[in-house]
């Protein structure tokens, strides 16, 4: 570990419950006061770089292997960029549907996964439980009944994917102007059967944690919270829209930083900015500068910055959770947790009138038109805004490529969320479990993918270590 002679340094790594791979770095100055707190991505993957000379149409398929977690949403993102190379953004009504029912899906099952496997044992059990209990095994002890949920509502959504796509994962149904399938009845039966159970969950699941909300809202407010800019995807009407819409930021108090912008222009909005301690980026609105312009994507960002959700359930459910803030923006980290419940609500709802709508079963999947050269895709992934921006050349090889994923949007927030809860928590002197996995549950709020899909072998332990300014090891744990 680097020594710091002007304080301290307490390491978390790796974070657990994550999908991916990333460490915490705490540094103390000579009080013992935290003087920053920094997530690091510790991973670096290079899709930008060596899908450059690919053709165009191999790209949906190959950037989804960025992630084993969300393949659908880099799927489509990158789908929606080749339709516009092709001319064909203008999907058919059965292309358009078939890939909404796969996006759907995919919310659904990701945000199941979430909440069952990775969140629930903190919820159910406490931040300061024992660390053998507090993990999905755990759940599936005390709570069996949750844990078959969870695992049956994500195997619900996987075969959303694998009908739609051809396979749960990485599939291959989207292609440039379209689909390559539509839902045949058999197949669109056989997704009917167990809709009443997934609804009936689904709003269980939202109860249980908009009543935990509730009931903990006082040590839940502060806990890794901060006024924040969100930005989101939103249809002309204002209306949530997880697949397809132009982009609204606002501030912390609500008010408009921009709206109904054209996503081709993204970049007119939005710049990177890039800090030597990490692989990861950290975007900004243009007109606010680095210092301020930062902001969230997600569930929260996205229920505070639509004017209403397009499915009756969950709509009832926004209404409910704004009236918290009195209708103002919510800026509680620990409240992405409700929201992301909202959005598994309306998944079920928007795959139920989907499963209904004849149109899947159209034979009309193809369009093309004017060829283009540049284009820009975007999508709400669950875990927010993801952005696909290509360059192609006459050769229809891809020359450019520039991706911010959802958890790079997120990038300042998680750390400013880091940040607060060590202020609020860590005093440098004692390092106990309970202590620290509250720098976890603040990250986890993210539902970050830090990592996309990397792979690690052999055991990958916890470990914690304080340091005095001189160097010396203070204070170390470990945890298999």
């Amino acid at each position: 570990m680097t020594k710091h002679t002007a304080g301290q340094r307490i390491v978390i790594e790796p974070v657990t419950r994550v999908e991916g791979h990333g460490k915490v770095t705490i540094l103390l100055d000579e009080h013992r006061k935290v003087k920053h707190a920094r997530l690091h991505i510790v991973e670096f993957r290079g899709f930008e770089r060596f899908i450059q000379g690919r053709p165009f149409w191999e790209v949906p398929v190959l950037v989804q292997r960025l992630c084993g977690i969300c393949p659908v949403s880099h799927h489509l993102a990158a789908a929606k960029a080749m339709d516009r190379i092709v001319g064909g953004e203008k999907l058919t009504p059965t292309a358009e549907k078939v890939r909404r029912l796969m996006h759907y899906g995919q919310f659904f099952q990701s945000h199941a996964l979430h909440f069952f496997h990775l969140v629930s044992p903190d919820l159910l059990f406490g931040f300061d439980a024992d660390p053998a209990i507090r993990n999905v095994i755990g759940v599936a002890k005390k709570f069996p009944e949750l844990a078959v949920q969870g695992v049956m509502m994500r195997k619900y959504g996987q075969e959303i994917i694998r009908i739609t796509a051809g396979k749960k994962i990485h599939g291959t149904g989207a292609v440039p102007g379209g689909v390559n399938k539509n839902v045949s009845i058999e197949e669109r039966d056989f997704l009917r059967k167990d809709l009443d159970q997934m609804v009936a969950w689904s709003r269980a699941a939202l109860k249980l944690c908009k009543d935990y909300t509730v009931e903990h809202l006082e040590e839940l407010a502060p806990f890794g919270s901060f006024d924040s800019n969100h930005l989101a995807l939103v249809r002309e009407d204002g209306a949530m829209d997880l697949y397809h819409g132009n982009l609204r930021a606002i501030d912390a108090a609500g008010k408009k930083i921009f709206d109904q912008v054209d996503y081709q222009n993204y970049a007119e909005y939005i710049a990177e900015e890039v800090r030597p301690w990490s692989y990861m980026k950290f975007p900004f609105i243009k007109s606010l500068g680095p210092a301020k312009g930062w902001y969230r994507v997600g569930p929260l960002a996205r229920v505070n910055v639509c004017d209403c959700i397009d499915t009756p359930e969950a709509e009832a459910a926004r209404k409910e959770f704004m009236a918290v803030t009195k209708g103002a923006p919510n800026n509680i980290s620990m409240a992405y947790h409700w929201t992301r419940m909202i959005e598994l609500l309306h998944s079920i709802e928007k795959i139920k009138e989907l499963l209904h709508d004849p149109d899947l079963q159209g034979e009309d999947l193809v369009v093309k038109g004017a060829r283009r050269s540049e284009t820009v895709g975007l999508i709400e992934a669950p875990r927010g805004t993801l952005f696909h921006h290509y360059k192609v050349d006459d050769n229809d090889q891809v020359v450019m490529a520039n991706l911010i994923v959802s958890t790079t949007n997120n990038n300042e927030p998680m750390n400013r969320a880091v940040t607060k809860v060590a202020e609020d928590h860590l005093s440098g002197v004692t390092i106990t479990e309970g202590l620290l996995n509250r720098i976890e549950v603040a990250i986890r709020a993210y539902d970050p993918c830090l990592s996309c899909a990397t792979h690690a072998l052999g055991a990958m332990p916890l470990v914690v270590e304080l340091r005095a300014h001189t160097g010396e090891l203070v204070d170390r744990r470990v945890q298999a």
